[in-house]
């Protein structure tokens, strides 16, 4: 079971960006044979409390080893930068100082990162917001023990409103790399999503052959080409295992099954969903981490998951987690008014989308 989407063991033929299903899809072991000459290299190990998988294509065995170790070397130095499950990250210290406004140094990983975090709180109205951190403990999603501060609702609400002068619940000073924040916070996704952004740079910087544009042609004229996933989120470039883009599968909640083989050029796919996440409380409650800040309670009614795709990992993590806060009745007309590619599953079972997803869904299992 993976967190929503995975790459797809599929093949679907030249039409698989056609906007109608592409019809009848093939295993990879009946498929053809793969691009001519194109190597393909996969490697595995956990990161961030994930999964973190690297598929690297038309690439020889040393040199893709030698990026996934790249990789490796990014999330672990990111993991110690933003993890707020290590007691001596650089999340927790800054956790530890929060209601002080005096700005102290912090990682240049890290700043970058709160200042993401702050512009999504922004952007979304709020919706999606770090603050949320006292409600995940208060629900029993512990961080480190040097971080955990399971207090009371009242108390983790303080924490959602808490902020400085001017409602600013971050202060900035750019040229000292400095933060101070009025609550701790947790970056959880769009930490993650952030570490795929840096973790492609990392990749592109070991193997400058694979170029921005989808499909481009490798040293010796051999397509080249990754795709990297951290939790079922994941981020590709250049070219897939076989002619055509890469294929990614959106999986049923809960289960190994396909609902969906979504076509992906040079850009991001994430998934918001309760699949891993979700435990009982001590009083017998099911929650899960999608937390609402207007709550501060377990959000998304009627769904089981939304998957966004989009040119950057961190952005297509918010917009999920935005999306599924709006639940099932008012995700549909959110996602269309943004224009995002957007997929979700409600409780029911039953898949939707919006009209931008259309056209990149190269197979459903309901019209298989």
């Amino acid at each position: 079971m993976h967190d929503g989407v995975r790459e797809a063991l599929l093949t679907s033929g030249p039409n698989a960006r056609a906007e109608a299903p592409a019809g009848p899809v093939e295993r990879a072991e009946d498929a053809p044979a793969r691009r001519a000459s194109s190597p393909v290299a996969r490697f595995e190990r956990r990161a961030m409390g994930s999964p973190l998988r690297l598929t690297v294509v038309g690439v020889q065995e040393p040199r893709a080893a030698a990026a996934w170790a790249a990789v490796s070397a990014a999330f672990e130095d990111l993991e110690q930068t933003l993890s707020r499950f290590r007691p001596t990250s650089d999340l927790v210290t800054l956790n530890g100082r929060a209601g002080d406004p005096a700005c102290s140094p912090v990682h240049g990983r890290l700043y970058a990162a709160v200042a993401a975090a702050e512009r999504a709180w922004r952007r979304t109205g709020g919706l999606f917001d770090p603050r949320i951190l006292g409600d995940l403990e208060r629900l029993g999603y512990r961080g480190s023990e040097s971080s955990a501060r399971a207090g009371t609702p009242d108390d983790a609400a303080a924490g959602r409103a808490a902020s400085f002068a001017a409602g600013r619940w971050l202060l900035r000073e750019p040229r000292r790399r400095a933060l101070a924040i009025a609550a701790p916070i947790d970056l959880g996704g769009i930490g993650k999503g952030l570490a795929l952004r840096w973790g492609l740079d990392a990749l592109l910087a070991a193997l400058p052959e694979i170029a921005a544009e989808a499909g481009a042609e490798g040293v010796g004229a051999v397509p080249a080409g990754v795709l990297l996933e951290a939790g079922g989120d994941l981020v590709t470039r250049g070219a897939a295992p076989q002619a055509g883009p890469w294929l990614v599968g959106i999986e049923m909640p809960g289960t190994d099954d396909e609902v969906a083989v979504i076509a992906v050029d040079d850009g991001a796919v994430c998934t918001s969903s309760i699949a891993v996440h979700a435990w009982t409380t001590a009083d017998g409650r099911a929650v899960h981490h999608l937390v609402d800040p207007r709550t501060g309670e377990p959000g998304g009614a009627g769904l089981l998951s939304v998957t966004v795709a989009g040119p950057d990992p961190a952005w297509a993590e918010v917009w999920s987690k935005t999306l599924f806060l709006e639940g099932a009745n008012r995700i549909g007309g959110r996602a269309r008014s943004l224009g995002l590619a957007a997929w979700w599953i409600r409780d029911d079972g039953i898949l939707e989308m919006t009209p931008a997803a259309r056209p990149r869904t190269a197979w459903l299992a309901n019209e298989a």
